[in-house]
């Protein structure tokens, strides 16, 4: 079920912005505040809605936490008592939620909710939060679930995600493929021990997720999700800020790694800061269609500034690109270092 569009009216940084999206791999680029990671969110939240356990509105609270779960702390602030609208899109149907400052709690208007949850009941979401969080994961969702600590559920569902195996029946042969790539930069395997991760490398004692560097952490997270079955054909993988704390000589091993699910049916978005992370894929994907750029930006003055986005196959050809601005500002000192000449 990859999804296909989203629309969107009033919703925290955005005015009306509509998007389509491929199959393969999206990519967010833009300057922080852009919501880049909201986006991400609304998708997420659409995609785990496919449960019939799951409701839409209240997976949106959850995902972004507003002060007493009330959604409509969600509308744009700048919009005034208007209404909020998102709608989301796959091949075969939709799911849309609105709902106004008059809203209570979570209890937004949903529609399509019926036909969207009738699509394939091997779809399965994961998001991968920027801060790495199974180091934390020894009774996450207890202490969640009695607001002892306060994160919200992309950060619970990824602890949940990476515990449970659903991979019974499905192709071990990809798997082990993308895992022996993976295990060449860890060096070990993940383990679970009484709800809590180690890493485990031959017959070496295991060592705690808390003693092992973050960016291993990080690329440990995603062999396991592959070794467990989580990122199939038909899944969708949102990962915020891959690169970060991540070793830039990784980062090409990584860029494979999504190419090649891409190439067996996930769908996967990716929110970005990182140079090196978004030209690696422009340069290894094999088709433009298999990769598309957004790179969201404001326009507009007053009460009509909001933020809208430029889409493009081509990383270089952004024509408002903060990734390509920065690097390019860089070379400019570098070159005005070495030659003591202003270009």
């Amino acid at each position: 079920m990859p999804l296909k569009k989203i629309e969107i009216k009033n919703f925290t940084v955005f005015k009306d912005l509509k998007i389509s999206f491929v199959k393969g791999i999206n990519i967010f680029v833009g300057e922080n505040g852009m919501g880049k990671t909201h986006l991400m969110k609304v998708l997420y939240a659409a995609s785990q809605a496919a449960r019939e356990d799951v409701s839409f509105s209240y997976k949106l609270v959850r995902v972004f936490k507003p002060d007493n779960l009330q959604i409509h702390r969600l509308i744009n602030r700048t919009a005034g008592n208007a209404i909020a609208e998102v709608k989301v899109y796959s091949e075969d149907a939709y799911i849309s939620i609105k709902f106004n400052n008059k809203t209570k709690k979570w209890d937004g208007e949903v529609a399509g909710e019926s036909k969207w949850e009738k699509q394939p009941p091997e779809l399965t979401s994961t998001f991968i939060p920027a801060k790495e969080i199974l180091s934390n994961a020894w009774n996450l969702e207890a202490a969640v679930n009695k607001n002892n600590v306060d994160f919200d559920d992309t950060y619970v569902d990824i602890v949940t995600s990476a515990k449970i195996d659903i991979s019974k029946g499905k192709n071990p042969t990809t798997r082990k493929g993308y895992l022996d790539i993976l295990q060449k930069i860890t060096q070990a395997k993940v383990v679970i021990n009484k709800e809590k991760f180690y890493l485990m490398s031959g017959s070496q004692a295991k060592i705690e997720f808390q003693l092992v560097a973050e960016g291993i952490r990080k690329i440990a997270l995603l062999w396991q999700l592959i070794k467990n079955g989580t990122l199939e054909n038909g899944s969708i993988l949102f990962w915020d800020e891959p690169e970060a704390n991540i070793n830039p000589v990784c980062i090409p091993v990584i860029v494979d790694m999504l190419l090649k699910l891409q190439n067996n049916g996930v769908q996967i978005f990716i929110s970005t800061h990182d140079y090196i992370l978004s030209k690696y894929f422009e340069i290894r994907r094999e088709t433009e269609e298999s990769v598309r750029f957004y790179s969201f930006f404001c326009e507009g003055k007053g009460k009509d500034r909001g933020v809208t986005c430029e889409i493009n196959e081509s990383f270089k050809e952004l024509k408002n690109n903060p990734i390509m601005k920065a690097f390019d500002s860089l070379l400019d000192e570098v070159y005005e270092n070495h030659t003591g000449k202003c270009q």
